[in-house]
């Protein structure tokens, strides 16, 4: 540090939503220096997302702070059943049922499936783990206000709100988590073409203490109303007394009356109270580029997608870490000189990807027709609704709340990453778990507690099933070349069988890099390619 007002870091992160926290915390777990900036005092009131998903879920196990999640608030015995209703207390049209967390047994495909945690919850989580500046890496209420970037990074000019000074904060590299309307990729000149036409919405967050107790055990933990007037989900937010009713203006463009809209979407007598009303429009946006010079976009300044289905902080969580591993390989020397270049490359496709999953997902709501018979108690109204119910179950509306293939079964393409063979289908829903090169490796008990993506991290991890031949020579190589290499014998025919092959290299963000029956005779050339040195 030179003086108060010209302050030196290695990454500035513009941001801090839970994407901006997420590649904070990932940075610090690599051993990297970070400011991260927040215009506001980082209190959530309107605590927007609901779900952290399963892959996310892990990367919290990484970070040590996966148990805090769970223990956030959300109770452990709420039902996270979805129902869809003419309204809630009203006829219940189809259910999906889901065993609450403290009945649900692991899947065997993660040791950390999803879990409900609104972001007035997640946050403080990160922000207890970052703590604030100087001795932490937020500072709140700084505003960017101009950067430059030059052959040596990005300097950056910041306000503090609080003091009303400006600070010139240099670093090596900045990253934009400023949300869709990303001030830094708009200054960078990177257009987000729009992939489906914008919708606007109202988010309606409200209390009602009874409503649990009234519904008893026909209570869900989302309701989608299916009603001539309302289309939209209803959702706990808290499983207390916290709701969220997502409304549609009218048809000709005016805001819905908030009261008599949540009367629509509960016809039983309940008090309730509004917390907030706020706008928002629904975008499908993917950037041209993810990258400009020492400037990156991550999350939503990258990509927009619906929430239906809940990929949209999941995918930024994602970009965090395939981003924050590459910028500690680069910032410790080790890495290639296209690392970097890797993250759009990886990352892009997987936007476009989850957008369309999501887009899919909030089509098939919005493209059904509703005729005001189905509100009745008539043989007419009993009919729509059964024929609806069998139109629901086979369609498989049960995907967009368990979609395994969504979060998990996404493959990076890119040349840090050595094809082998012909790669598994990319249909989501035939996912299985696979070593293939780009996957993320497979998870499996390696003992109680300990799985094997507790294995990877802060290095390059072989996993060797069979020989020990050619590890001492890759291991040489690599300390010759910098490179962080851990390696792990594995005697467990089940583990051995679900990696497919008798080498599998997984990069430290947990995805394959390589894999093979016999280690390369050139293992120097195997090691440029996965940290990025090659043409």
């Amino acid at each position: 540090m030179t003086n108060d007002n010209n302050i030196e870091t290695d990454v500035l992160i513009v941001g801090g939503g839970p994407v901006g926290l997420a590649l904070a915390v990932e940075l610090r777990y690599q051993g990297i220096d970070c400011i991260l900036i927040e215009q506001t005092d980082g209190v959530v009131t309107d605590p927007k997302v609901s779900t952290v998903g399963p892959r996310s879920m892990e990367f919290c196990r990484r970070w040590g702070i996966a148990q805090q999640i769970r223990n956030a608030g959300w109770p452990p015995d709420h039902t996270l059943d979805i129902a869809w209703v003419t309204s809630v207390g009203g006829h219940e049209i189809y259910r999906v049922h889901f065993p609450s967390y403290a009945e649900r047994s692991l899947p065997n495909y993660t040791p950390e499936p999803e879990q409900v945690c609104p972001q007035n919850w997640f946050a403080p989580v990160f922000l207890n783990n970052l703590g604030e500046y100087p001795d932490g890496a937020i500072r709140f209420l700084s505003r960017l206000d101009s950067f430059e970037q030059t052959a040596e990074g990005v300097i950056a000019q910041v306000t503090n709100l609080e003091k009303e000074k400006t600070e010139v904060i240099h670093a090596q590299y900045m990253v934009a988590c400023d949300g869709a309307r990303s001030t830094v990729r708009k200054a960078c000149g990177v257009e987000t073409p729009t992939f489906h036409p914008t919708q606007v919405f109202q988010s309606v967050v409200f209390k009602a203490p009874e409503l649990a107790t009234v519904m008893g055990k026909n209570h869900a933990m989302v309701y989608y109303l299916v009603n001539p007037i309302l289309q939209e989900p209803l959702r706990a937010v808290d499983g207390d007394s916290l709701y969220r009713l997502i409304l549609k203006p009218k048809e000709d463009g005016s805001v819905r009356d908030t009261e008599e809209a949540i009367r629509t979407a509960i016809s039983i007598d309940t008090p309730f109270e509004i917390v907030s009303n706020v706008p928002w429009r629904l975008t499908h946006r993917v950037a041209d580029n993810f990258r400009v010079g020492n400037t990156f976009f991550v999350g939503d300044s990258a990509h927009t997608l619906s929430p239906s289905g809940g990929f949209g902080m999941n995918t930024g969580i994602g970009d965090a870490v395939d981003l924050g591993w590459k910028l500690a390989a680069t910032l410790k020397g080790w890495a290639g000189p296209n690392l970097l270049d890797t993250y759009e490359i990886e990352r892009r496709p997987i936007a476009v990807r989850n957008l369309q999953e999501a887009n899919a997902n909030l089509q098939r709501t919005q493209k059904r027709s509703i005729p005001p018979v189905i509100m009745t108690d008539t043989p007419e109204g009993e009919q729509i609704r059964k024929e609806m119910a069998v139109g629901m179950e086979r369609s498989g509306v049960k995907r967009e709340f368990d979609a395994p293939g969504v979060h998990f079964g996404f493959r990076y393409e890119s040349g840090g990453i050595i094809p082998d063979g012909t790669p598994p289908t990319d249909d989501p829903f035939e996912w299985t778990q696979n070593s293939y090169p780009g996957s993320r490796a497979p998870h499996a008990w390696l003992e109680a507690g300990k799985s094997t993506l507790d294995l990877f991290g802060r290095s390059f991890m072989l996993m060797y099933f069979d020989s020990t031949e050619g590890v001492e020579t890759l291991t040489k190589v690599c300390q010759e070349k910098g490179v962080p290499l851990m390696s792990q014998h594995i005697d467990n025919p089940e583990i051995a069988k679900l990696y497919e092959r008798a080498y599998v290299l997984v990069r430290p963000d947990g995805h394959v890099a390589w894999r093979g029956d016999t280690l390369p005779e050139d293992s120097g050339a195997l090691i440029d390619r996965v940290r990025g040195a090659f043409n």
